[in-house]
Parts: C-alpha cells; sequence; structure tokens
C-alpha cells in the first residue's frame, strides 16, 4: 500500500469528490424523463469547460454564473423550455448530496489532528450553502474558493491558495479530487494526490500522474496516517 509520509492536511475538491453533482438532476429526474443522464452529463462537461476557457480569455465570472451557463446550454440542446424546471435545477445544485463514506473519513482526519479543508472552483456562496446542507461545517478548518483569484484550476495559484490558508508546505498536503484533470495538475504543482476514481475512468494523457488511485475516500486515511 503506498502511504504518504508528513501530511499535516488532507485538501479535497469540493465537486464530484465530495459532492455528487449529478444528484440535482437527480431530484428532478421524473421532469426531465428520458434525457435526465445526458442533461446532467452535458451540464457538468459544459460547466467545467466554461471555468478553463473564461480563465484562458482572462474573462472571470464566479461559478454560479458559469453553473447556470453550463445548465442554459445544455437544456437549450435537448430541447427542454421550462423556466421553473431550470431554476429548480439550479437551486438544487445549493444542496448537493455528499457522498455516503465522506463525513465518517472527515471525522477520522480531524481526529487524528488533520488539517481539513476544501479548494474549490465554487463560489463561496455556492460552498457554505453545499457545506451547510451537508452537516459538514465542524469537520472542516477551511473552505477556500478561487473567487478570491479570479481563476479557475488547474491554474497554479489555486493549489498555492491552500497552502496560503493552512500555512503547510506543498509535501504535508494530500490534495484528493475525483477529477482526473484536477489530479494530474495538483500533482504538477507539487502536492502528494490521491485520485478518487469513484467512476473507473482512465488517466489524463497529462505531464504528472497522482501518486495512488483510490475508488472511495474510505481508502484515505490509511494512506495519510502513520
Amino acid at each position: 500500500m503506498t502511504k504518504f509520509i508528513g501530511i499535516e492536511a488532507c485538501v479535497f475538491d469540493a465537486y464530484g469528490t465530495l459532492f455528487d453533482v449529478h444528484s440535482a438532476v437527480g431530484k428532478h429526474r421524473a421532469r426531465l424523463g428520458d434525457e435526465a443522464d445526458a442533461v446532467s452529463a452535458m451540464w457538468r462537461a459544459k460547466q467545467l469547460e466554461y471555468t478553463w476557457q473564461r480563465t484562458i480569455l482572462k474573462r472571470y465570472v464566479d461559478f454560479w454564473r458559469v453553473t447556470a451557463d453550463g445548465l442554459d446550454f445544455a437544456l437549450d440542446t435537448h430541447g427542454v423550455d421550462d423556466s421553473a424546471l431550470r431554476d429548480d435545477l439550479l437551486h438544487a445544485y445549493l444542496n448537493l448530496d455528499c457522498y455516503p463514506e465522506v463525513p465518517g473519513v472527515l471525522s477520522i482526519l480531524k481526529e487524528a489532528g488533520i488539517l481539513t479543508a476544501i479548494l474549490s472552483n465554487g463560489s463561496p456562496m455556492m460552498l457554505e450553502a453545499a457545506v451547510d446542507s451537508a452537516g459538514m461545517d465542524d469537520m472542516l478548518d477551511a473552505v477556500v474558493s478561487v473567487d478570491e483569484l479570479g481563476m479557475y484550476k488547474p491554474s497554479a495559484e489555486v493549489y498555492q491558495l491552500a497552502m496560503d490558508e493552512l500555512d503547510v508546505g506543498r509535501g504535508q498536503v494530500s490534495f484528493q479530487s475525483s477529477n482526473a484533470w484536477d489530479a494530474a495538475a495538483a500533482a504538477t504543482f507539487g502536492f502528494r494526490v490521491a485520485w478518487c476514481n469513484r467512476f473507473g475512468q482512465v488517466r489524463e494523457r497529462l505531464p504528472d500522474a497522482p501518486d495512488v488511485e483510490i475508488r472511495t475516500l474510505d481508502e484515505l486515511p490509511a494512506i495519510v496516517l502513520p
């Protein structure tokens, strides 16, 4: 088993790692019918694409706007013209389900004296709502948003935010993400990285790779604790 030595902080991506991004559509699946899965997949894909494109273009807007734009594109593409449903889907993104193992894993890490934090593209309002909805307030030492920078992952400056907030060095951070591109970027930055590959994805063809691949966060304590 891979072991990370000298870890002082576990930093987590939020969307897809701690929170199920497809649970928003799941709450309204019946209203979308056969288009539900396709709408959810496209919504997520466009949400991410818009963060990258806006960072390259230096035309930042916060993640709430990007999330709304991605949803509108997905609904339009699939011929869904229902303003009430659109508003309900967007609101549901503020109350995403967390994955079932998350509270227990965070509790184990906290009890062991490990700092825990979120580092996310999400706007402060979105992250506060998600953390409150999941009852995770007392399980986190910090919730860090890219909003203070005005740029998105995988910019190196984003990963630096976690170090600055927690006052730890690169080698003292274990970074967890279910997004393969995010895991690769964090590895390039110099974090120890556990890729939580929940859906059996293949690795990205990018310069650096995560140190370890796990299926759920349940595997993390054995990797980072002495």
